[in-house]
């Protein structure tokens, strides 16, 4: 028995959501042109400079260009309708999409502090003019590139993951920057290994969040700011409701709560009474915001009464 009024619910925030998909969409293609142009140039600068600090910015540029093309293909297949076939639709595509990227983050991070603990036993003389150069564009193109992504970014993981990237990518050309000025100035080759290593470590760090936070949806994990016992307390205080059992409370993306349970009445109610009892129940998990929610009424069934069912059906 399902309630009826989450479509009603659902169906305001439809409009203005894709107006905003729009806009993010626009500026994930500016972003992703301006990351293509950055790890082009800093793969060559790299290459003559012999910098390695400039070949990490590259790649953590390039896996800054998969990560908005994702962030890009989700936004667009989480707008699809939902069919008989996708019945939540490709609500998880920016989910999968921000898991990916801090996935990929974390492995490009470790792969860089590897060469730059090499590097560090082995400093090698660079050009340190085209490192200054390369690091400035990368400031001004990623910069540019994260004020575009910032608003959508406090709304949507997806963006969140796509507005890290470029962030994070910002702060290492600075310090790219800063390195260049020293190998140029004072000829301490040693900082672009310090500087590499300092990258990857801050990129390992920045990324654990959103690896995490995508995780616990994919694992369909209660989410974190929300309890069952507290929600259960509160529907087992209203009037008809003798047990709440088998309860299960996930995430279908960052935004979207779903909520299901078995509901012990305490008699025999006609479905017309029972309807007056999930009015009630809307109106509490609406105080947590979940709007989807699937209620089972039973009533003297010889089942397992405790929250969560452990027992296999």
């Amino acid at each position: 028995m399902s309630n009826e009024h989450y479509h009603h619910h659902h169906q305001h925030g439809h409009h203005h959501g894709h107006h905003h998909h729009d806009a993010h969409g626009k500026s994930l293609v500016i972003s992703i042109i301006l990351n293509v142009a950055i790890t082009i140039a800093q793969i060559v600068g790299g290459l003559i400079s012999g910098s390695i600090a400039l070949l990490s910015d590259a790649a953590h540029n390039f896996s800054d260009v998969l990560a908005l093309l994702f962030s890009y293909i989700a936004g667009k297949l989480s707008k699809r309708e939902r069919t008989l076939e996708q019945t939540f639709g490709y609500k998880r595509a920016g989910i999968f999409a921000a898991f990916f990227n801090s996935a990929t983050l974390m492995i490009v991070a470790t792969i860089l502090a590897r060469e730059a603990i090499g590097r560090l036993m082995n400093p090698q003389p660079i050009e340190g003019s085209i490192v200054i150069w390369l690091a400035a564009l990368g400031i001004v193109f990623n910069g540019f590139s994260a004020i575009l992504v910032k608003k959508g970014a406090e709304s949507d993981i997806n963006m969140r993951s796509a507005y890290l990237h470029l962030f994070t990518d910002m702060l290492t050309s600075f310090g790219v920057l800063i390195g260049g000025f020293a190998m140029t100035f004072l000829g301490w080759y040693w900082v672009d290994g310090v500087l590499t290593l300092l990258i990857s470590l801050y990129l390992i760090y920045s990324s654990w969040s959103i690896f995490y936070a995508s995780l616990r949806i994919f694992m369909q994990f209660t989410p974190e700011h929300l309890s069952i016992e507290e929600i259960a307390a509160a529907i087992s205080k209203l009037e008809g409701v003798k047990n709440i059992h088998h309860v299960h409370l996930w995430t279908l993306d960052d935004h979207e709560l779903m909520f299901e349970a078995h509901l012990d009445l305490d008699e025999d109610y006609q479905i017309s009474q029972f309807e007056a009892i999930l009015e009630q129940i809307d109106v509490v998990l609406d105080g947590f915001e979940i709007h989807h929610f699937n209620i089972q009424p039973e009533w003297e069934r010889a089942d397992e009464k405790s929250l969560i069912n452990n027992q296999d059906h």
